[in-house]
C-alpha cells in the first residue's frame, strides 16, 4: 500500500509539536510517539531556559511551561539552527498577547537574547590605538557593529526574583552591550545623551567626533556647549578605549 510521505511527515509532526490537540499516527506505537515528544520538547525547553536564565527564573513552573509548550505548539520557526531558536522565541513573545504575562516580560527576553546574539555575531575590528584616541574628537569614527546602544521602558537589568516591576519609571533605561577583544560581552549603564551620540554615529557610519558633537549640541540648546564639548571629548575616549567606538575606515 502506497503512503503519502508528507502527509505521514504533517501528522507526525503536528503530534510531537502539540499532543494535546492531535493524534498519534495510527501506524505508530503511542508510547513511542511521546518518547518522540518529550525528545523534542525538552530540547527547546533546555536551549530556552539557557539563553533566557532570568526569565525561566521569575516564572513558576507551570507559567513557563505554558510558555514554551505554547511557543512550541503553535510558533513556526523559519531556520534549522538552534543557535537562532532565542531569536525566533523573540519573534513569537513580540506576537503574543496574554494578560497574565509580565509588562516588562518582551523588555526583559530581548536583554537576555542580546548577550547570546552579541557572543555569535561574525564581526571583526580593531580597537583605536593611543594615538587614534588621544586625536579625538577631530578623526573620523563610527560605532562597532559589536556594540549596541539599547534603550528600555524598564530597568531590565534589575529584574529578578525579588524585583518585578508592575510598571515602568518615568525615565527609561540606557545601556550600552559591547563585546571585547577577548569576544567577552560587557553592559555598561549609559545616558540619554550617550544614547543619542551612539544613535548620531549609526545615521551616518562615519562622521567627525566634533561634528557628531555640533548635531548634539543644536538638538539640546538648553545645555552649555562649552561644557558639552569638554565631556563629549572624555566621553568618545572612553568609548574608543573599550572598542565601542571605532575608526571610521574599521574593517
Amino acid at each position: 500500500m502506497s503512503i503519502d510521505f508528507r502527509a505521514k511527515q504533517a501528522e507526525f509532526a503536528a503530534y510531537i509539536r502539540d499532543p494535546d490537540n492531535h493524534r498519534p499516527p495510527a501506524d505508530v506505537d503511542p508510547q513511542r510517539m511521546a518518547m518522540y515528544h518529550e525528545l523534542f520538547f525538552n530540547n527547546i525547553d533546555s536551549t530556552l531556559s539557557s539563553n533566557f536564565p532570568v526569565l525561566r527564573k521569575i516564572l513558576s513552573e507551570p507559567q513557563w511551561l505554558r510558555l514554551t509548550q505554547h511557543f512550541y505548539a503553535n510558533h513556526r520557526c523559519r531556520t534549522p539552527h538552534f543557535s537562532e531558536i532565542a531569536e525566533e522565541f523573540l519573534d513569537y513573545l513580540q506576537n503574543r498577547n496574554s494578560p497574565e504575562d509580565y509588562p516588562f516580560l518582551l523588555e526583559l527576553a530581548h536583554y537576555e537574547w542580546v548577550e547570546m546574539a552579541l557572543s555569535i555575531a561574525t564581526a571583526r575590528v580593531s580597537l583605536a590605538d593611543s594615538a587614534f584616541i588621544e586625536a579625538l574628537p577631530q578623526p573620523q569614527i563610527r560605532l562597532s557593529p559589536l556594540a549596541w546602544p539599547l534603550a528600555y521602558q524598564f530597568p531590565v537589568q534589575r529584574i529578578s526574583p525579588e524585583f518585578l516591576p508592575e510598571t515602568a519609571p518615568e525615565q527609561p533605561t540606557y545601556l550600552i552591550v559591547y563585546r571585547d577583544q577577548a569576544d567577552e560581552v560587557h553592559f555598561l549603564h549609559s545616558t540619554a545623551l550617550i544614547f543619542r551620540l551612539l544613535q548620531i554615529l549609526e545615521e551616518h557610519q562615519n562622521i567627525s567626533g566634533v561634528a557628531c558633537l555640533q548635531q548634539l549640541a543644536a538638538e539640546t540648546p538648553h545645555l552649555d556647549p562649552e561644557l558639552l564639548f569638554t565631556e563629549g571629548v572624555k566621553i568618545f575616549r572612553d568609548l574608543a578605549s573599550k572598542g565601542i567606538v571605532i575608526p571610521a575606515d574599521n574593517a
